[in-house]
């Protein structure tokens, strides 16, 4: 029976490790996206503002349930 455990916490490493890089993914995938060219924007300040706006709503939405937790 003492072989149990190991197996429990290897899969709780894990499944940590996958949310981890799940994490990081998302994370370089919002930065790609806010360091894209706006465009024939005239006005690069106002456009790094909402891009700012838009980095702290993506990352509200990507963050993993449960991500609070550390055991």
């Amino acid at each position: 029976m003492s072989g149990r455990g190991r197996s429990s916490f290897t899969k709780r490493q894990k499944e940590r490790s996958r949310q981890e890089k799940q994490r990081e993914k998302a994370e370089r995938k919002v930065q790609r996206k806010l360091e894209k060219p706006v465009g024939s924007e005239s006005d690069s300040e106002s456009s790094f503002e909402l891009s700012e706006e838009d980095f702290a709503a993506a990352a509200e939405q990507l963050a993993l349930p449960n991500s609070h937790l550390e055991e």
